[in-house]
């Protein structure tokens, strides 16, 4: 059955708004009064002709006065998705390194914090300047002390320090090309790891002992680290430089803390979960008691520690020999080289840890990486049949400081003295 539509055009509404419906019905029984009383409210609110609440068509649109573009209503957007980097490939620069120590327990890469890369050739360091690419030879020494077995430099980057096969470490002005000191007497065998924390210089040895040297001194031995049962071939400081992390062929990592007094040579904690040698150590940036460690072939896992805690907060099994580790500085990344089957770097999630790049090239496997002053460019050198040193962009960018602004006073501007 059809619905009734009325005629809305012929529809009285004053009619329904008054009550015609019962006017009809009680029309005979109003008094005179009344009805005129009504014709009064008809006329006050001018009833007569009109009619409220009529439907209408459509009113035309309103032409508006500004451009559309410029002042239209703004309409909620969809989220934008962040931009993925772009990560190359392949490395953006590839140099000859011959004579390079295919050698698990050396240290041969460091990049400067004035962006010049330090690499040990045989018994010669090299010196590659970042900006211009210019190779410089630093010094050879023969063959009584050498190979060169680790190379570190010093925060400011004006000097570094070379450990040796014969156990002596020297000290370097690499501006003036000029030996400054040899330290002699705290090992007994070759120095494979060194790193810095200001004033220290920390030596690890095949001796498997850990020394701190204070190079102000002519006595430059302040302390000495026992607990590795091998050579130690990672030594790291964290970022405050309270503690110390050290990776041996002991499988085992040691974290010693220096506020430790007066025992600061006790180990705060030792970490026995890995099952190949140590020597991929790397702190966490953005978690400063994070320390992540890689273990070798016959492990092939990088585990994350709570350096405090002693607990193990994560393992990942690679695959290959974890050769070192590197964190980003801008971004919760990390970058781990590799040895056998594919010799690659692998740039990893965190703490997700799935793999966002996979960096192939080297045909050996990638023993030394290093990072450039501002945290997007990495250095790997591989020996044996690579003998290559490769740069990667890696990274992205940290993000810039906004420059202060110069309108705004600086606090207490307005007094010109303490008293």
């Amino acid at each position: 059955m059809d619905r009734f539509i009325p005629n809305r055009s012929a529809t009285k509404f004053d009619y329904v708004l008054e009550g015609g419906w019962r006017n009809n019905a009680s029309s005979e029984f109003e008094s005179p009064t009344k009805q005129a009383y009504q014709q009064k409210l008809r006329k006050v609110f001018n009833l007569e002709n009109s009619r409220i609440f009529a439907y209408k068509n459509k009113p035309p649109t309103p032409v508006s006065l500004y451009p559309e573009d410029d002042y239209s209503v703004a309409q909620p957007s969809k989220p934008v998705k962040p931009r993925q980097r772009n990560i190359p490939q392949t490395a953006e620069k590839t140099l000859d390194a011959p004579q390079l120590l295919d050698d698990y327990y050396v240290n041969l890469l460091d990049w400067s914090s004035n962006n010049v890369l330090a690499l040990a050739l045989g018994n010669t360091v090299y010196l590659l300047n970042a900006n211009t690419f210019s190779v410089s030879e630093l010094f050879t020494v023969d063959e009584d002390t050498g190979p060169v077995t680790s190379v570190s430099w010093v925060p400011d980057g004006c000097q570094i320090a070379v450990g040796f096969h014969n156990s002596h470490v020297q000290l370097w002005d690499f501006t003036a090309n000029k030996l400054l000191r040899t330290l002699r007497g705290g090992h007994q065998a070759r120095v494979g790891s060194l790193a810095w924390n200001r004033h220290i210089l920390t030596s690890g040895s095949m001796d498997s002992s850990i020394i701190n040297n204070d190079v102000r001194v002519r006595d430059h031995i302040v302390e000495t680290y026992q607990g590795h049962r091998g050579q130690v071939c990672g030594l790291k400081w964290s970022h405050s430089g309270q503690k110390l992390a050290s990776g041996g062929n002991d499988n085992l990592v040691y974290i010693w803390d220096q506020s430790l007094t007066p025992a600061r040579t006790q180990w705060l904690h030792r970490f026995e979960d890995h099952r190949a040698a140590v020597r991929a150590l790397a702190w966490c940036p953005f978690q400063s008691n994070m320390l992540a460690s890689g273990g070798g072939g016959a492990d092939g896992c990088i585990k994350f520690w709570n350096t405090d805690t002693g607990a193990c907060l994560n393992s990942v099994n690679t695959g290959s020999q974890v050769c070192s580790l590197l964190w980003s500085k801008s971004d919760r990344e990390l970058l781990s080289s590799h040895g056998f089957p594919q010799n690659q770097l692998t740039l990893w999630k965190y703490p997700s840890m799935t793999k966002i790049a996979e960096l192939s090239g080297h045909q050996s496997r990638v023993l030394f990486t290093t990072q450039s002053p501002d945290g997007c460019t990495v250095a790997s050198a591989a020996g044996a049949d690579d003998e290559t040193l490769r740069i990667w962009k890696v990274f992205g960018e940290p993000e810039k400081m906004k420059p202060a602004d110069m309108r705004a006073p600086a606090p207490f501007a307005h007094f010109s003295r303490i008293r």
